[in-house]
């Protein structure tokens, strides 16, 4: 036990102890992720148009063709087919719009996704080989205030990848 303390009071020591210059997360420049996957959800509905889900990277827009209803167990397992360029430059901004609370946040899900049929996002990151994800309600008020405009991002993104 007293190895551990002094291992923990070490790191925090290292780390915050002796900072050069400002720390401030301000200035900092986000890591670009290596691919993001977002899409919504719905349990309840008959049609192509109830499970969407695409991948962006930094230079391409594939779409999921397997259609699988996400759970909160695994990331996921989508058979994605690569999009045109014209709407991959429609939605590439997607990540830049990430809120630094959900990165921060140790939940991964939001809310009751699709909980009285009104739907879900879906929504994963990976940065460096760590993949990330969330299932997010779409009842804003089931939702953090911060989340609301994320969401609001998908959709649009989702409403402009079906016309």
């Amino acid at each position: 036990m007293r190895l551990r303390l002094s291992a923990v009071l070490f790191l925090l020591l290292a780390t915050f102890g002796c900072s050069k210059g400002s720390t401030s997360t301000e200035t900092e420049v986000p890591v670009k992720a290596d691919y993001i996957v977002f899409g919504h959800f719905y349990g309840e509905c008959v049609g192509e148009a109830c499970v969407e889900t695409y991948k962006l990277t930094d230079s391409q827009l594939f779409e999921d063709t397997s259609d699988v209803y996400p759970f909160g167990d695994k990331s996921y397992p989508g058979r994605f087919e690569l999009l045109n360029d014209s709407l991959f430059h429609a939605v590439k901004s997607l990540g830049d719009h990430i809120p630094t609370e959900l990165l921060a946040s140790p939940d991964t899900v939001f809310g009751m996704p699709d909980g009285g049929d009104w739907g879900g996002i879906y929504f994963e990151r990976s940065e460096k080989g760590i993949v990330r994800f969330w299932l997010i309600d779409k009842m804003r008020s089931n939702n953090p205030d911060y989340l609301n405009p994320f969401v609001d991002k998908i959709e649009a993104a989702i409403d402009r990848l079906s016309q």
